[in-house]
């Protein structure tokens, strides 16, 4: 069985949720012995590489722009996977979407994952919002089968497209935890173990980072003596106005920058960090969450519907957006002693996640077209 991956800027080491998604999954399906290739976008590689994994590695060139690279991308990749003769195209995200009655039209099966309502971040116009609306509604109307990485998602196309059936509830996962020190890195951001708050994810304006830097200043204002610092570990694909004064407000206030890190760097921060806070407006089912629960961490979330399906204790929650509720839940976590948490993972297990992803495009590769 071929299947041919779309949706994703690329694996591995590339920012964002769909990439690390990708990144865990496909290893694992083409460890069973299926034929796979995820077509990357090649202006965010630069790696060389046509195979990692087992999993086949195609660049195929789109503009840099985020308002139609998504798009011409996609249409590139279908192309492609008619042209390898493909089993199965699996079209990731609601913006790449929008190709799937075109990939249909050209003979392919389709499987559409639906990692959320993108056109709720905060970074899109109304153009761009409307479009990805579309791109929601042809994937959920047109795709063979669709995936959804959470309850909130499933109930949101029963709910708009009367679909319900060939939905698979598939979440996302997280991998073993790599619990390890680094503190050559620690002297060089300045910090210390067990003495910093962890904000970890891409710097667009609906991950809310900059309330997580005001009511960490607000907390500090009212602690002046303490030693502990805020680490934000991540960075932007578009450098825009957003970014740039988030960056700003962070510098301003002290904040350690860390840019976008994986592998030892990152792991030795999820082992060590005092909590982790993710204030967003707006998740599929963030996988950042899972790997800092992986990790023991304490965690401090908003109150949104993506999180609270994760069902975390009443203590982790905040009011999204209520910068003092945010200040306050990050005061009570750190008059606790550094300690690791429990949390249950069983669902979010990636070995698991790559079966079930398996069968869908097992059921599928049997349908006959029209």
């Amino acid at each position: 069985m071929k299947i041919v991956v779309t949706g994703t800027r690329g694996i591995p080491n590339v920012m964002g949720g769909v990439e690390t998604h990708c990144e865990e999954l496909f290893p694992r399906i083409a460890a069973q012995g299926v034929d796979v290739t995820v077509v990357r976008r090649s202006n965010y590689v630069s790696d060389g590489l046509e195979e990692w994994k087992g999993v086949r590695i195609v660049d195929i060139p789109s503009p840099k722009k985020k308002s139609i690279e998504a798009v011409i991308h996609t249409f590139r990749a279908v192309n492609y996977a008619v042209k390898v003769k493909a089993d199965v195209l699996h079209v990731h995200a609601i913006g790449p979407a929008l190709l799937v009655p075109y990939a249909k039209m050209r003979g392919l099966k389709v499987v559409f994952t639906h990692h959320g309502p993108d056109y709720d971040r905060d970074k899109w116009g109304f153009l761009a919002k409307t479009m990805l609306k579309l791109g929601e509604r042809f994937g959920c109307k047109f795709a063979d089968k669709v995936i959804v990485i959470s309850n909130v998602i499933k109930d949101l196309i029963a709910r708009k497209y009367n679909r319900t059936a060939d939905v698979h509830l598939i979440y996302n996962g997280v991998p073993e935890p790599d619990v390890c020190s680094f503190p050559e890195y620690f002297d060089e951001l300045g910090i210390k173990e067990g003495r910093f708050v962890l904000g970890m994810c891409r710097f667009v304006p609906e991950k809310n980072l900059h309330h997580l830097v005001s009511a960490f200043v607000k907390w500090r204002s009212e602690n002046p003596d303490s030693d502990i610092k805020l680490v934000l570990a991540g960075d932007t694909d578009f450098e825009d106005d957003y970014s740039r004064s988030l960056k700003q407000l962070a510098r301003d206030n002290g904040v350690v920058l860390t840019g976008f890190i994986k592998g030892r760097k990152l792991h030795s921060l999820l082992s060590h960090c005092a909590c982790y806070v993710l204030p967003s407006s707006h998740e599929g089912l963030p996988i950042a969450l899972l790997e800092a629960m992986s990790y023991g961490a304490k965690v401090i979330v908003s109150d949104i519907p993506a999180n609270l399906e994760v069902g975390l204790p009443k203590e982790c929650y905040f009011q999204c957006g209520d910068v003092d509720a945010l200040a306050n839940r990050i005061g009570e976590a750190l008059q606790i002693p550094p300690t690791k948490q429990k949390y249950n993972t069983k669902k979010y297990d990636w070995d698991s996640i790559a079966n079930q992803v398996t069968k869908v495009y097992n059921s599928i590769s049997n349908i006959k077209h029209k």
